[in-house]
């Protein structure tokens, strides 16, 4: 029987793969906490997070809240403190008129512009001093993240 050596790489055993877990699991939420940091004068994480799904596309209020994992009341809460600072536009739905569908203002497109530029500028740093091989590595790492946050 011959082996496969296609593979670089053992698997990791359970224990050592619930290791990596949790230590992934605090870096991301260091850097997490540390990007909305760098922006919380202007944006509550709520109010950035409805708004990044509403730069997608039109969207109605339980469609929000069920992309969010959150009560149909508490999208309204969010959605009516949005509308409040001029951000998101209610609009009635051309094919049901019982629904509105949300779209943001240009005012919160320029929001989300500033506050991607401040939260990335963090990051920006922070990279900049890694060396090249580090950041080689980064880059393989974020495409392993994006796939493992799309699961």
């Amino acid at each position: 029987m011959t082996q496969d050596t296609s593979r670089p790489y053992a698997a990791l055993r359970p224990a050592a793969v619930s290791s990596l877990a949790g230590e992934l699991r605090l870096a991301c939420m260091r850097i997490s906490r540390r990007v909305r940091y760098e922006s919380t004068d202007t944006i509550a994480p709520h109010h950035f997070s409805v708004m990044c799904r509403l730069e997608e596309g039109a969207r109605t209020p339980g469609e929000l809240a069920e992309i969010e994992r959150v009560s149909a009341p508490s999208m309204s809460r969010t959605v009516a403190g949005l509308v409040d600072l001029g951000w998101v536009e209610r609009t009635p739905d051309p094919t049901d008129r019982r629904q509105v569908n949300l779209t943001l203002t240009p005012a919160a497109r320029q929001v989300l512009r500033d506050t991607r530029r401040k939260r990335d500028a963090w990051m920006v740093v922070r990279v900049a001093r890694l060396d090249p091989e580090e950041q080689a590595v980064l880059k393989q790492a974020a495409a392993i993240l994006a796939k493992v946050a799309a699961e």
